[in-house]
């Protein structure tokens, strides 16, 4: 799927603003063709936003179930004859649109991009009513999962996700114009040979055409050309990306009729770089590359998952002055615009699908059973891992282009020492090995699966560890959790694969100090990221830091989460703790 463009031939029309909304806890809104016209006793809401937050109503923050959304766009004279689409970049967990009367389309998946060709719901120059119902409501066949579970005060929904369930309309919404004959696809691999760059790119349209590329430099000058719908492109001495230098290239995509003439243009960047894993090696360009930096969260006050240009700027700033050169998409698919920032500042990802939860033995971060079965025909089943297929084959299809894209998570923290659960994931990684064959492959594993249990892990290109030795286990005790954090580790190195701690960090409130070991101070958070320092430097198969996390997030209340995650290095609103100046000691060489 194409993202919307203004190009040569293509224009687009952002729909963001203020939308009407209502909840719907009866679930009556279809039924009463709620969609049918304009929506009854509505109130504003955001979009993009999350909608838990906007409102002053506890009632809001926690509801689950039905929620309408409904706005008008007048669709520009200028786009008489044209092909339409409506375009959504997510909408949390699934959403069914409607143009005027018409049911356009229906997705499953919360952050994943949808559209519609509604060339024949619309009209030039006239308004259409657009209305979306969106559904935040999780079950064992969602992905994420989570229960609706009958209690005497009623229903009410449990998921074993550690971050809020913020659910809504999150990312932009789109309205764009193609002519008829149009680009569908656009695939990119590049490789390197010797001092030259390779680049092979792969085009689909929606019927026979002719078609060009022109593969433009950063500064506007053409570097190589080709024809056909796919093909191989040398770009001499090209200038690689790589971490920290995010040098980009526009490979742009021309379409034409059979008289010849220009019907479709699209603008794809390329970065030109490879990636390999070697041994207990990590290569980006053929060197080894260590990750420094987080896992994070899409949340923000008020708006939640709702993406905000400012934050995102001012996050890459803290992520250049902290010394980080890395962050995974900690537990779902970020922003496209995210990504593209990614690109720009050579910011390398681990790129994650929304599969988080998946672990009965394991509840909102903390260890208790849930008092279900993992894997079982009741639970997460046949029907689960297909949706979770799905996920995959969406994630690898938005972001397969992205340059900074170096490794493919497939899950975060599930089940993984059962039967049930190498059973489960064996064809996810298949299937993901095969949708993209150039990057590598792994999961997270979760400390219930410790060396020599986890069988998941023998399909992992890359070990991705979350370990808290120190917080949740020998907690307050720092030479016993360095002993056994070594001793597990020393296991895992000697599976030679490239080992990367996902996750590692202590909760710790702000302005909170003492003498000694003190848990939640932010003395023992800088303590604490100090052994875990310790460790990783003395196992050489350790390639990669990814201190948990970046800034404390909300999540669901609870006696051990005080107003949220309290394990950020910068606060909720983005103010540094200790830890944060201890991190840029360590990560960057010239401070």
């Amino acid at each position: 799927m194409l993202r919307p463009q203004d190009t040569a031939t293509r224009e687009r029309k952002r729909l963001d603003g203020l939308w009407r909304f209502v909840l719907d806890p009866a679930g009556a809104g279809r039924a009463g063709r709620w969609f049918a016209g304009p929506l009854a006793d509505a109130r504003e809401m955001a979009v993009p936003a999350s909608f838990n937050d906007i409102t002053a109503d506890p009632a809001v923050r926690d509801y689950f179930g039905d929620v309408w959304y409904q706005t008008e766009v007048r669709v520009p004279r200028g786009w008489d004859g044209r092909r339409i689409v409506l375009h959504f970049e997510s909408a949390t967990h699934r959403a069914t649109v409607w143009v005027g009367d018409a049911e356009v389309v229906s997705h499953e998946g919360g952050y994943t991009p949808f559209a519609a060709d509604v060339t024949e719901h619309v009209g030039a120059g006239e308004l259409a009513r657009i209305t979306v119902l969106v559904n935040n409501t999780l079950s064992f066949q969602s992905i994420p999962p989570g229960v609706i579970e009958q209690t005497p005060a009623g229903p009410r929904q449990r998921y074993w996700h550690d971050f809020f369930n913020y659910a809504g309309i999150h990312r932009p919404v789109w309205l764009y114009q193609t002519h008829p004959l149009h680009l569908t696809d656009v695939t990119v691999v590049t490789g390197l040979d010797g001092a030259d760059g390779i680049v092979e790119y792969a085009t689909e349209a929606s019927a026979a055409a002719t078609t060009r590329v022109v593969l433009r430099d950063a500064a506007g000058r053409t570097v190589a050309e080709g024809s056909g719908a796919s093909g191989t492109l040398t770009v001499p001495g090209a200038h690689r990306w790589a971490p920290g230098d995010g040098y980009l290239y526009d490979l742009e995509v021309q379409l034409a009729d059979g008289d010849g003439t220009l019907v479709d243009s699209y603008h794809q960047s390329v970065g030109i770089r490879t990636v390999k894993v070697s041994g207990n090696r990590f290569l980006i360009n053929g060197e080894p590359f260590h990750f420094t930096g987080f896992g994070k969260h899409e949340d923000l006050p008020v708006i939640g998952k709702g993406h905000n240009d400012a934050f995102m700027v001012h996050d890459f700033e803290l992520l250049r002055w902290i010394g980080a050169n890395s962050f995974r998409t900690s537990h779902y698919p970020y922003s496209e615009e995210v990504l593209d920032a990614a690109d720009r500042h050579g910011i390398v990802l681990i790129d994650e699908t929304a599969a988080v939860g998946l672990n009965m033995g394991l509840g909102g971060g903390i260890f208790g059973s849930q008092g279900y079965t993992t894997f079982s025909p009741d639970t997460i089943n046949d029907a689960s891992r297909e949706v979770h297929a799905q996920a995959i084959r969406e994630l690898v299809a938005r972001d397969k282009n992205h340059p900074s894209v170096v490794l493919w998570s497939i899950a975060n923290e599930p089940e993984s020492d059962t039967e049930g659960a190498e059973n489960y994931f064996r064809p996810l990684f298949d299937l993901t090995r095969e949708l993209d064959p150039s990057r590598p492959v792994g999961f997270v594993n979760v400390m219930l699966a410790p060396y020599g249990t986890c069988r998941v892990s023998q399909f992992a290109d890359v070990l991705m560890l979350n370990r808290y030795y120190g917080w949740y286990v020998n907690t307050g005790d720092l030479p016993a959790a360095e002993q056994a954090w070594e001793e597990e580790l020393r296991g895992w190195a000697s599976e030679n694969k490239p080992i990367i701690i996902t996750e590692y960090g202590a909760d710790t409130y702000p302005g909170l100090h003492a003498f000694g070991n003190q848990p939640w101070t932010e003395e023992y958070q800088v303590e604490y990221l100090d052994m875990n320092h310790r460790v990783f430097d003395r196992i050489d198969a350790v390639v990669g830091e990814h201190v948990w996390n970046f800034a404390d997030f909300a999540t669901t209340s609870g006696i051990m989460r005080v107003g949220g995650n309290k394990k950020g290095v910068f606060t909720r609103d983005r103010q540094p703790k200790a830890a944060a100046f201890a991190l840029r000691r360590r990560w960057r060489k010239d401070v």
